[in-house]
């Protein structure tokens, strides 16, 4: 299998080192606009390349997908349309991290045109959306009738600090898009908007304590339209220490994550830049150690029982290679989609949600080779 990595930053470069652990990959290139070798990959390790390449230019994406089996894109997403329908038209199978469920339905719309080529195309395969909406499909599938799923994720410092006890283990710009935007939940089976960094309740973890949820856009990916008049209540939120989503309301009231330019002296600035720029050194703490906690709950019955069905996962930085917990749980699970195409696991043509396409006990079994460990609880009653 010959791989091509779209952006090697944290999550792309967590991507690219899984992808090389592999015996039965022949290469991968890392393309970016200033492409860089991880650390964390051998010196001795002759299977990687490195690609100059600006995913707005067609001809230069064209040229580091000739010759590729399987794209993986970890760029930001706004590019995932262009990306998906270019590897399409080089009839290359692909996926991405997703994040953006309107560009999701775009991709979608896609699937006669990548059947008809032969390829499959899977987005929004990461930790949330990804691994968190194949586990809520799980669920579904167990129970004759559903009541409600729900699904929460946080990417966390293991030693927060204040006063957002919070250090940024992905993109700053995304999460604040995630929180600034409404997220679609089912409320008695029907389609609702929900206001972001509203819902807040309260949830305990083993080894970690109390953490705060929150309504959060994005994580659902398209759960909600797929399981209307079927599912009574679904939502997806974030999971932060708590306090955080007071005070990011309070941020965002304030209009410091706005869009909208404002006049400073002579200048126009746009509030949300300033707001990152001023920001991301605070939250940057390089060094840090991170964890990731999931939790994704079905409840229903089956056979006229009552049943609870329960995952969890806690999953923290490895030391050895220095990989955080959110590059494992996320840049892993790409690797894992884009492996599982590639030795046939996954053999369907055409653009696929990611709880459509990607199998639960091989995701569950892979990530579990890696050390990230998903655990499950069925309670009766």
């Amino acid at each position: 299998m010959r791989f091509l990595v779209l952006g090697g930053g944290l999550q792309g470069s967590a991507c690219a080192l899984d992808l090389l652990g592999q015996p039965d990959v022949e290469s991968v290139a890392i393309a970016d606009l200033q492409p860089e070798r991880p650390r964390a990959i051998p010196a001795e390790e002759e299977r990687i390349e490195l690609l100059q390449a600006d995913f707005s230019d067609e001809s230069q994406v064209r040229e580091a997908m000739a010759g590729r089996d399987i794209a993986l894109s970890a760029a930001p997403y706004p590019f995932n349309v262009d990306l998906a329908r270019l590897a399409i038209e080089c009839g290359c199978h692909y996926s991405d991290l997703g994040g953006n469920t309107e560009i999701v339905f775009q991709q979608l719309a896609m699937s006669d045109r990548a059947s008809d080529a032969g390829c499959t195309v899977i987005p929004d395969v990461g930790l949330a959306p990804g691994i968190t909406n194949v586990l809520a499909a799980e669920g579904v599938r167990r129970l004759d009738r559903i009541d409600e799923v729900r699904m929460y994720v946080g990417g966390l410092p293991a030693h927060p600090e204040p006063p957002l006890n919070y250090q940024i283990v992905f993109s700053l710009e995304g999460a604040i898009d995630y929180m600034t935007t409404p997220s679609w939940i089912l409320s008695e089976g029907e389609l609702r908007q929900q206001e972001p960094l509203s819902g807040i309740e309260r949830l305990e973890f083993a080894g970690i304590g109390t953490l705060e949820a929150f309504h959060t856009a994005g994580g659902a990916s398209t759960l909600p339209w797929q399981y209307q008049n079927r599912v009574g209540h679904l939502f997806y939120k974030t999971l932060r220490y708590p306090g955080h989503a007071e005070i990011m309301r309070a941020i965002r009231d304030l209009g410091l994550l706005s869009e909208e330019p404002v006049a400073v002296g002579d200048q126009e600035v746009v509030p949300r830049d300033l707001f990152i720029e001023a920001a991301t050194p605070h939250l940057m703490r390089p060094g840090e150690a991170d964890l990731v906690v999931l939790r994704v709950i079905v409840r229903g019955s089956r056979d006229g029982q009552a049943r609870s069905l329960t995952w969890n996962l806690i999953d923290r930085e490895d030391p050895l290679t220095g990989i955080s917990a959110m590059m494992r749980c996320t840049g892993f699970t790409l690797s894992i989609a884009g492996l599982l195409i590639g030795r046939g696991v996954i053999a369907e043509r055409g653009v696929l949600a990611p709880d459509e396409g990607i199998p639960y006990e091989p995701l569950v079994d892979e990530l579990a080779r890696r050390g990230v460990r998903i655990t499950l609880e069925e309670e009766q009653g």
